[in-house]
């Protein structure tokens, strides 16, 4: 069993910064890869980004590609988002995700609660 609990969000204007964390418990976290994802209001939850169980692979919705970034910190169970020139479509909570067999988009097995992040002036 794995719980994940994110943290992180909060309001930013426009073209601002936020760092998403997601501490995960559970002695597997170093073997399964991590996702994120986020679902705005009124529509379905969409893919972010994801990477390997060491780090060295990453993969990105393109909507986000050259404005987020994806890591790991296997040593502190922990997976952050970095989130720069923020535009009001990011507006949405987000979530992390994992499992044995998760990779991109599928067989996430364990989901957060979710943080909000609100993109506004």
């Amino acid at each position: 069993q794995v719980q994940l609990v994110e943290s992180g969000g909060g309001l930013v204007q426009p073209g601002g910064s936020l760092r998403l964390s997601c501490a995960a418990s559970g002695r597997t976290f170093s073997n399964y890869a991590m996702g994120w994802f986020r679902q705005a209001s009124a529509k379905e939850r969409e893919f972010v980004a994801a990477i390997n169980w060491n780090g060295r692979s990453t993969s990105y919705a393109n909507s986000v590609k050259g404005r987020f970034t994806i890591s790991r910190d296997n040593a502190k169970n922990t997976v952050y988002l970095q989130m720069n020139s923020l535009r009001p479509e990011d507006t949405a909570v987000y979530y992390c995700a994992t499992g044995p067999k998760a990779w991109i988009t599928t067989d996430y097995k364990y989901w957060g609660q979710g943080t909000q992040v609100t993109v506004s002036s």
